[in-house]
């Protein structure tokens, strides 16, 4: 596939993943009539799914990163030239922007929002760094042990930490920049973003490096 191509399936596949989360939590916290833990699962659940879906179908073509930490790991571990890296991180971004607009389209709300959902604690900074940590370990191992397993594992791996970490894993720092200008069930307040994403750099790197030493360490054995 040309660049180009791959990376508007990253585009596309990024927009389409903010439009499942923001709308999802949309629709989710509207029908649960003030009932987060079924507005969370709802969320989680439509997330899951709807990553499977995409990683299924747009992983042929890019990939299927929808991450700017996949694409910069998936480059350290050389998969990925580096500047293709960063057109697949230029393409994310845009792309999740673009889903936080289709969502409020869809919902009939303003087109642009800035959230007022504070998540200031540590807790939810270290949930960020454990839960990217846990993503990027599942892509890298998965890459070289069960290729075929990937689209179930992240999609299971990404639906479960929505609920065993206390920042309900973003994991991804395009996801984050763009669930700060919803002001929805899904929103993060413009002055948490430094913290989750410092936390994804930090388990994204944690993650590569210790891939990194485990796979070596296979190849010694």
């Amino acid at each position: 596939m040309t660049l180009t191509r791959a990376a508007s399936a990253e585009a596309i596949g990024t927009a389409m993943l903010l439009a499942i989360i923001v709308g999802s939590g949309i629709m989710g916290d509207r029908l649960a009539q003030g009932n987060a833990a079924v507005a969370l699962l709802a969320n989680s659940i439509a997330t899951g799914a709807g990553l499977y879906a995409l990683i299924i179908m747009f992983g042929p073509v890019s990939g299927a990163h929808f991450n700017p930490a996949v694409s910069a790991v998936s480059a350290w571990h050389g998969r990925l030239p580096w500047d293709h890296s960063i057109v697949y991180i230029v393409a994310q971004l845009l792309g999740a922007f673009a889903g936080v607009i289709a969502a409020h389209a869809m919902f009939g709300l303003p087109i642009v929002q800035i959230s007022a959902h504070v998540r200031p604690t540590i807790g939810e900074g270290l949930g960020e760094l454990i839960a990217t940590f846990g993503l990027v370990l599942v892509i890298s191992l998965g890459l070289e042990f069960r290729t075929d397993a990937i689209p179930i594992a992240v999609a299971m791996f990404i639906t479960s930490a929505y609920w065993f970490t206390s920042s309900t894993s973003f994991a991804n720092p395009a996801v984050t920049l763009a669930r700060a200008t919803t002001d929805t069930f899904a929103g993060i307040s413009p002055q948490s973003v430094p913290m989750f994403i410092g936390g994804q750099i930090i388990g994204s790197a944690a993650a590569a490096i210790f891939a990194r030493w485990l796979l070596e360490s296979n190849c010694d054995s």
